[in-house]
C-alpha cells in the first residue's frame, strides 16, 4: 500500500524493532525524528483506502510525536508517516502483519557501499533444520540454511523487492529495498568565484593573443567593417600571395572583430599570415 503525500519531507519515521514486516501479537514502536519540538508532531497511518488516522499512543504518555502497538493484527498493516500541522511530514514506511514467515529487512534506506543482511523468519519451526530461499523482484538469488543472506557493498542495481521462502512453511510478503547514494560534498565558496573568472580570464588571453595575428596591416589601407560575434562564421587566413589557405581559421568571441576587404600582400616576413575577406 502507498500513499502520495504533498508536504516537505523533514523528519524521519524510526520504527522499533528495525523491520517492516512483524508476526501477529508482536510489539512496535514507531517513532519521529525531527529537529524542533517533537510535540508538534503526529504518528499518522493509513490501513486502508478510507482510514487515515492518528497512530494509537502509549496509554501512559500524551506524545503524539510516539506511536505503540503492544499487540499487532493484520488489520494493523498499512503505511505509516509523520505529520506536522504546519504541513511536514516524514518518509513513509509500509507496516505488514502475517502469522507464518517474515522477511527481516531495514526499513530507511541503506548507503551505497554498506553491507545489508536479510533475514527469513518462521515463527513456528526451527530455521536451523530448513533451507530458505531469497528473490528479488522474483528472480531466485540464492539459498542458506541458517536463514540470513548478506548483500556485499549494495548498489542502486540492488533495490527491488526481496522476499523469502521456507519449505513447508510458506513465503513470506515483499519488502522493498532502497539503496542511497553518498551525497556530494558542497562546493566551495572560494571555488564557486575563481571558475568563472579564471575561464574569463583565460578567454581574454586568448582573445588578446590571436586578434594581432588575424588581422593586420602594412603599408596599405585596408577598409575595415566592424562584424559583431554573432555574425562571425569563419574568418579565412591568406598566405604571401594574398591566396586563402585550404584550411579555415575560426574565431568565437564576445568581441567585435574587424573583417578587412582585401589581403595586402608584403614581403615583411612579419605579416606571414593576415586576414583575408
Amino acid at each position: 500500500m502507498e500513499i502520495t503525500t504533498l508536504c516537505v519531507v523533514v523528519a524521519t519515521l524510526t520504527v522499533l524493532p528495525n523491520r517492516s514486516q512483524f508476526f501477529l501479537y508482536e510489539s512496535v514502536s514507531l517513532s519521529c525524528g525531527q529537529q524542533g519540538n517533537s510535540s508538534d508532531w503526529t504518528v499518522k497511518r493509513n490501513i486502508s483506502p478510507e482510514i487515515t488516522e492518528d497512530c494509537p499512543r502509549p496509554t501512559d504518555r500524551r506524545n503524539e510525536s510516539h506511536c505503540f502497538i503492544d499487540h499487532v493484527y493484520i488489520f494493523d498493516t498499512g503505511v505509516y508517516w509523520c505529520e506536522s500541522a504546519a504541513g511536514k511530514c516524514s518518509n513513509t514506511v509500509n507496516i505488514t502483519v502475517t502469522g507464518s514467515v517474515i522477511l527481516e529487512s531495514p526499513v530507511l534506506p541503506e548507503m551505497e557501499g554498506d553491507d545489508v543482511t536479510l533475514r527469513c523468519r518462521n515463527r513456528t519451526t526451527s530455521s536451523s533444520s530448513l533451507t530458505m530461499d531469497f528473490y528479488k523482484d522474483q528472480l531466485f538469488i540464492g539459498s542458506s540454511s541458517t536463514g540470513n543472506i548478506t548483500i556485499h557493498s549494495v548498489s542502486k542495481s540492488d533495490e527491488g523487492l526481496y522476499r523469502c521462502h521456507i519449505s513447508g512453511a510458506g513465503g513470506s510478503p515483499g519488502s522493498w529495498l532502497t539503496v542511497r547514494g553518498h551525497p556530494e560534498p558542497p562546493q566551495s565558496p572560494i571555488t564557486l568565484v575563481l571558475l568563472p573568472v579564471g575561464g574569463f580570464a583565460l578567454f581574454l588571453v586568448s582573445v588578446s593573443v590571436m586578434l594581432p595575428c588575424l588581422c593586420r596591416s602594412h603599408k596599405g589601407e585596408i577598409n575595415h567593417t566592424v562584424v559583431l560575434y554573432s555574425d562571425v562564421t569563419w574568418i579565412r587566413t591568406c598566405n604571401q600571395k594574398g591566396e586563402p589557405l585550404r584550411r579555415n581559421s575560426f574565431l568565437f568571441s564576445s568581441v567585435a572583430v574587424y573583417r578587412p576587404d582585401r589581403c595586402i600582400y608584403t614581403p615583411n616576413p612579419e605579416l606571414m599570415n593576415k586576414a583575408c575577406s
